[in-house]
């Protein structure tokens, strides 16, 4: 029986655990994690230096602040790491925004706890790097034929997917808007997600980090879809700031706009979580893309129209 002790700060890497059957040996969390439920009762080991209910344009200025006095965007609890004593911490080095980082795992835990713990740092930046990460975590838990089939059968989804659009010639281009503002478009495996799902990304480059963009270089790319998935942002959370997009200067006369093809997914669940749900996302995608084709009911929990 397998009887680590496990720490995830990343959200991702909670899936990741859980889905590897090894939701037992979870004894904390980071604030974010927050899926399956079931780990919401586990205590958190981490916590934000900034508000949560702040805009899009208050928490760009305030992580630009706070990055720019070479401070940390997030605070590990030592003392609760401390007392629940890890074998395994699971953090990541891709983002420093994104969730508590590699740097301040290790500088927060560098010889204060009481016994050697193992530090899992992940950084992907592809669809392959996702796949190689879970495969990472199982290795290092001691399950890697369970994380082996694991992959296995979310690589089979992909691969439905594929062999449904193999015929189908229309790949209508899509614009990702990953931050409100300022406008920021989804890179690092979204364009893969996009492209595998039967779409044309544009304006990013697949693993690359996300770039901001200014609104005439949205306006001249006049995607054929646009979708709306704001980094760490609910359906509703985004729903609140849409006005952002709706008031740009020739906003309504785009393509997307005027073909009724704007759509808002559940970016903080789906697209932005580098763990097994991006073959959900990737099934989202193409539902909104390609909707006569596909169905896998996500439309009005994982992604909704946006409706004028």
């Amino acid at each position: 029986m397998n009887n680590k002790r496990i720490i995830s700060l990343l959200p991702a890497a909670t899936e990741i655990v859980c889905a590897l059957g090894l939701e037992q040996n979870l004894v904390g969390r980071s604030h974010e994690c927050d899926f399956p439920k079931s780990v919401r009762s586990l205590p958190v080991c981490s916590e934000a230096n900034f508000a949560d209910d702040l805009s899009s344009l208050e928490i760009d200025i305030k992580v630009k602040e706070i990055l720019t006095e070479a401070l940390s965007i997030y605070t590990v609890k030592r003392e609760v790491i401390k007392e629940l004593a890890p074998d395994v911490v699971i953090t990541q080095a891709q983002c420093e925004v994104c969730a508590v980082s590699l740097k301040d795992v290790e500088e927060a835990l560098d010889n204060y706890l009481d016994k050697e713990s193992h530090i899992i740092s992940l950084q992907p930046t592809k669809l392959d790097d996702i796949f190689d990460d879970i495969k990472t975590v199982a290795d290092a838990l001691d399950v890697s034929d369970t994380g082996n089939i694991l992959v296995e059968d979310l690589q089979e989804r992909v691969d439905i997917i594929r062999h449904k659009l193999k015929y189908v010639e229309s790949r209508p281009t899509v614009a990702c808007i990953e931050w409100l503002e300022p406008l920021m478009v989804s890179g690092n495996w979204i364009p893969e997600v996009i492209n595998t799902a039967g779409g044309t990304s544009i304006l990013a480059e697949a693993g690359k980090h996300s770039p901001f963009v200014k609104w005439e270089d949205i306006q001249q790319a006049n995607p054929d879809v646009i979708v709306v998935m704001p980094c760490g942002f609910s359906i509703e959370r985004t729903m609140r700031e849409m006005n952002i997009l709706l008031e740009l200067p020739g906003f309504a006369d785009l393509s997307a706009v005027k073909n009724n093809r704007l759509y808002i997914v559940d970016g903080n669940h789906y697209f932005n979580r580098p763990g097994p749900r991006i073959v959900d996302s990737i099934e989202i995608i193409a539902e909104i893309v390609h909707s006569k084709l596909f169905n896998f009911g996500y439309e009005s929990n994982g992604w909704i129209k946006f409706s004028f």
